[in-house]
């Protein structure tokens, strides 16, 4: 019988890192080999279940992701942008599936993993779940058939203690709309008002971001017309779906070609 796919998870501390690791735990489908932290964090040396305070799983936290990595057949990424760049490089020396979760990428960064992605599989979406990869695509085909007499604003909600707006699930609903009319979201793009700002630019793509409690993660596109609105919404209740999705994508990841891949991809919805 095969071996299950090795996983190793980097940013195990964080919700997201805690969440994927009970996901892999309680999958049949994988093994966790490993996990991360930053040097110098206290969960560094102690087992895992017993730093979640549950049970321990006799595998303890590294601050050496080039040992775990070499142990791994995927590693599921939902860190910070510069930490992310260097798993990325790492990931395609161990020709890893490295699934990208992390927000706040700039172009140097996604730069960096188009590279890593010549030599390794790289599945990178601002949102892992099928309800908001289903949202993105009606996003791109409500906004290719209808003109630009109806304004699309992105109204995203997440917990306080998320650090970057808009979200990266605002990005990509903002990138499907701007793919559905033909232009550039860097061209329409309107993502702060404050004071006197004037009217509205025709044509457009706004964003507002909401941040409070504990918040999962509600996102809404909102096409307003002249005596009508069309409003889409997707409302994650249970962080879990994004541990699954980025699962099934490390898992999918075991059969490509190097190169760059999203959900779409993984969800056949491209």
């Amino acid at each position: 019988m095969t071996e299950l796919p090795g996983i190793v998870i980097t940013g195990a501390s964080g919700r997201m890192g805690q969440m994927l690791a009970r996901v892999v735990l309680a999958s049949d489908k994988a093994r966790l080999v490993g996990v991360v932290e930053q040097a110098g964090h206290d969960w560094i040396g102690q087992d895992l279940g017993t730093a979640m305070g549950t049970a321990p799983v006799g595998l303890c936290v590294t601050d050496d992701p080039l040992e775990a990595f070499a142990k791994a057949q995927a590693v599921l990424d939902f860190t910070a942008p510069a930490a992310t760049v260097q798993f990325a490089g790492i990931a395609a020396q161990a020709r890893a599936v490295h699934v990208i979760g992390t927000t706040g990428l700039d172009e140097a960064d996604l730069q960096a993993i188009s590279a890593a992605a010549r030599h390794a599989v790289i599945v990178r979406a601002g949102n892992m779940s099928l309800g908001v990869n289903l949202l993105v695509k009606l996003t791109r085909m409500v906004a290719a058939a209808l003109d630009e007499d109806f304004d699309i604003e992105i109204v995203e909600s997440h917990h306080a203690q998320k650090v970057d707006a808009p979200s990266g699930t605002a990005l990509m609903l903002g990138q499907a709309a701007a793919e559905g009319r033909g232009v550039r979201l860097d061209d329409v793009s309107d993502r702060g008002r404050d004071g006197i700002t004037g009217v509205r630019r025709r044509g457009d793509i706004g964003f507002s971001a909401i941040r409070g409690g504990d918040i999962i993660g509600e996102h809404d596109v909102l096409f307003a017309g002249a005596g009508e609105r069309i409003i889409l919404r997707h409302i994650a209740s249970d962080r879990s779906l994004f541990a699954k999705g980025a699962l099934k994508a490390a898992l999918w990841g075991q059969n490509q070609k190097p190169g760059e891949y999203d959900m779409m991809d993984v969800l056949g919805l491209g």
